[in-house]
């Protein structure tokens, strides 16, 4: 069964830092690039990182360049999305995706997390 589970969520002030997770099973993790991505209410969904298979390539959105880090470990099934200097505006919740590196239609879906950023 196809799963991914992403942790690490919850409230922090504004400045500080989480670290989010997501634990992949069910399939072959380094087959798949890993993306974050968020939506705060009443927004679109926002694509925040992206990183290859093998790591050696990640992507950020211009809102978070700088201050997020997207990492991954194919030995534990695991991407992870290092959020650091948050700011009210990255209130939202947080979810992984895999997309096959050669079959993009094969791609798989977490539940989110939510990342609140308040004072």
């Amino acid at each position: 069964q196809v799963q991914l589970v992403e942790s690490g969520g919850g409230l922090v002030q504004p400045g500080g830092s989480l670290r989010l997770s997501c634990a992949a099973s069910g399939f072959t993790f380094s087959m798949y690039a890993m993306k974050w991505y968020r939506q705060a209410p009443g927004k679109d969904r926002e694509l925040v990182a992206r990183i290859a298979t093998t790591g050696g390539t990640t992507n950020y959105a211009d809102s978070v360049k700088g201050r997020f880090t997207i990492s991954r470990d194919n030995a534990k099934n695991t991407v992870y999305l290092q959020m650091n200097s948050l700011e009210p505006e990255d209130t939202a919740v947080y979810t992984c995706n895999a997309v096959h590196k050669l079959v993009p239609t094969s791609n798989y879906w977490g539940q989110g997390t939510q990342v609140t950023v308040s004072s």
